[in-house]
């Protein structure tokens, strides 16, 4: 196949987390195999709604825990589950401005409170989202920080939206993998040792997937010890 009409499409729905690996491996991908990886990228929990509504679906990349939902109710084939990695949730300023301190609790409350907006994702379909807010609470910051909080669908908007900023003493807090995809804002660390979280991304099969041959192919090569050092820079730990 030559001319890029030839080209099949692989559908995938993913957690953000996997967007900078996916978009690394694609053009590889499209050159061994003939297909154009179609991705939708988001919250983790409208990922699995958009998988169950039926939208069109060859691989699906999710925590693991929603993967084991979803292998239990049938929607992915058993058997092609692949771990990727675990990712860790992390705090961002944009490019340029002062590194803040987030190595204990103490310091992350600091820093958040001296933060002028805080930006991170959907707090209720998104990994990241769902535990910053429980981070928030457990610091008794919910209502000092609720006038600063800025939610977004999911990380990688989130981090784009902070980068796009023109004000100063932002914060972000999503997973570090969609921290380092996007460009304007920099990892300043992970969340400290009391509030850390570490994400487990698994890719899997959909069981109605018409070309599940090259969906296969794709898992292969997403998780390959080929591309160790590749999940590596992306933000994915073994």
């Amino acid at each position: 196949m030559t001319a890029s009409s030839s080209f099949s499409l692989l559908h995938i729905l993913s957690g953000g987390a996997a967007q900078g690996l996916v978009t690394q491996l694609q053009d590889r991908f499209l050159a061994q195999h003939h297909f154009r990886i179609a991705g939708t990228f988001g919250a983790v929990g409208l990922m699995k709604d958009g998988l169950l509504a039926g939208a069109p679906c060859d691989v699906i990349i999710l925590s693991q825990a929603l993967i084991s939902q979803l292998l239990e109710s049938g929607h992915v084939q058993a058997g092609s589950a692949r771990a990727l990695g675990a990712v860790k949730t992390g705090v961002a300023v944009k490019a340029g401005e002062p590194v803040v301190d987030v190595a204990s609790p103490a310091a992350l409350k600091a820093a958040l409170q001296a933060a002028r907006g805080i930006y991170f994702p959907d707090p209720v379909k998104a990994t990241a989202g769902i535990h910053f807010m429980r981070v928030v609470k457990e610091l008794g910051l919910e209502g000092e920080l609720a006038g600063r909080l800025r939610p977004y669908p999911n990380g990688a908007t989130a981090m784009k939206a902070m980068a796009e900023c023109d004000e100063p003493g932002l914060l972000g807090c999503t997973q570090v993998t969609e921290i380092l995809f996007t460009p304007g804002v920099e990892l300043v660390a992970t969340l400290p040792k009391a509030f850390e979280l570490a994400t487990v991304y698994t890719a899997a099969v959909c069981t109605a997937s018409q070309n599940a041959k090259a969906a296969t192919e794709l898992i292969a090569m997403l998780g390959s010890p080929a591309n160790t050092a590749t999940r590596l820079a992306c933000g994915f730990e073994p």
